[in-house]
């Protein structure tokens, strides 16, 4: 059985982030031939071109858990109507030099958790549109915009039972995409 491994990037740094939460208790959902490695993006410098030729350790890290990756998993909050700086920041690293592009061709699903009840959409619009410049091919449908209430998940932060079908169908949705793209 071919094994999977999902590069998950969480754009949220909160400690106790709706986003992160959202990850964990979707990777219980995946099938069994499938694993996850969660990209830190917390102590990346910010992006500045001088540093191409000459990159952190941190960025040297994130460059090689997306290389290794068969598939890659944005969770993100949306900040002001578009994606947080810091998963911006990572995803510039991870793009250059020019030429250099660790994204590329690596499928990918998008989702993401917010309080208020469209979710994220506007935030995974945007994150969509990088990755299309990134020849990242990115699951077009279910969109998953995730409304953080009461029942999305269960006393033991499992999915809950109100959303176990729609969310078992956008990972089934996505693990196919995944081995179609890989």
């Amino acid at each position: 059985m071919a094994q999977y491994n999902i590069a998950v990037i969480v754009g949220s740094l909160r400690k106790d982030s709706f986003n992160k939460k959202l990850a964990r208790a979707l990777e219980k959902l995946f099938p069994a031939d499938f694993s996850f490695t969660s990209v830190r993006i917390d102590d990346l410098p910010l992006y500045n071109q001088d540093d191409d030729g000459n990159p952190s350790a941190q960025v040297t890290r994130l460059k090689g858990e997306i290389t290794a990756a068969q598939g890659l998993l944005f969770v993100t909050p949306e900040y002001n109507r578009s994606i947080p700086g810091v998963l911006k920041n990572a995803i510039d690293h991870a793009s250059r030099p020019y030429g250099q592009n660790a994204w590329d061709g690596k499928p990918a699903g998008v989702m993401g958790a917010s309080v208020g009840p469209i979710g994220t959409a506007m935030a995974q619009q945007h994150l969509r549109n990088i990755l299309a410049y990134l020849n990242v091919p990115t699951l077009g449908q279910p969109e998953a915009f995730i409304h953080n209430k009461d029942g999305l998940y269960d006393e033991a932060g499992n999915i809950g039972a109100a959303s176990l079908k729609f969310l078992q169908g956008w990972v089934d949705q996505y693990v196919a995409w995944v081995k179609k793209h890989s």
